[in-house]
């Protein structure tokens, strides 16, 4: 029983849902430099009135690395509705070179560097943190936790259920 219950307590934590922006929250406001183009970028004004896919990842995360091609196949599939991917690059603690992975993505996004900072805002513990917000910035999406592993798997799981809330919100 108490197996059990830690087990429940500490996918709550890692959700997001005792701490952090939750689901019907406001997105936090920040502004931030992108990697892609040094230009300072803004949110919630970055949003234009249209959903974004938000995206906490470091270069060393397995997960991140799994899930990024979906990302990209998301951007393509709704880019027509005006869907951003937004991403920070957080956690990364020294270990890989942010710019040059954002540069081999073979997609458009905005990539948001040393976002430590607002990655604690919004309550992101564990990477990678994703996230919907509609075109207002309030959150309709926070990836729940998992038991599987980094791979096509759980990759394939986030891309459903971010594309669920995309398609209702189109």
């Amino acid at each position: 029983m108490m197996k059990k219950l830690s087990a429940i307590l500490l996918s709550v934590l890692l959700s997001g849902t005792l701490f952090g922006v939750q689901i019907g929250d406001d997105a936090p406001a920040w502004s931030g430099t992108n990697l892609a183009d040094g230009v300072q970028v803004n949110f919630p004004e970055v949003l234009n009135g249209k959903p974004a896919v938000l995206v906490f990842w470091a270069t060393w995360c397995p997960y991140c690395k799994a899930f990024m091609p979906y990302a990209g196949k998301i951007r393509t599939d709704y880019a027509g509705q005006g869907v951003q991917i937004v991403t920070f690059n957080a956690l990364e603690r020294g270990k890989g070179d942010p710019k040059a992975y954002v540069e081999s993505l073979d997609f458009p996004l905005v990539a948001i560097a040393e976002a430590d900072d607002i990655a604690k805002d919004y309550g992101v513990k564990f990477i990678p943190g994703l996230m919907v917000v509609d075109g207002e910035g309030s959150v309709v999406y926070r990836r729940g936790w998992t038991e599987l592993p980094a791979g096509t798997k759980v990759a394939e799981l986030w891309d459903s259920e971010v594309r669920a809330v995309l398609d209702d919100l189109n």
